[in-house]
């Protein structure tokens, strides 16, 4: 049983792109889970945080706190 070279490159193509796309579905299927479990900071859960503390946060507070978190975000 002989595999022509074309053959083998094909089949690693395949093999490579069949890879990437069950990566991608993967991936993204960890990234929803742990979206659910762990969701992103909103304006309702900085409001829950400064009521907390005993504060009543003005809208200009919960503002900042978001900039504050955007700006830092990618650091």
């Amino acid at each position: 049983m002989d595999i022509q070279v074309w053959e083998f490159v094909l089949y690693i193509i395949l093999a490579i792109v069949g890879g990437l796309v069950a990566g991608f579905f993967i991936t993204r299927a960890i990234i929803k889970k742990q979206m659910e479990k762990n969701p992103p900071v909103n304006e309702k859960m900085i409001r829950a945080m400064f009521m907390q503390m005993g504060r009543k946060p003005s809208e200009a507070q919960i503002r900042a706190v978001m900039n504050s978190m955007k700006q830092n975000q990618g650091k």
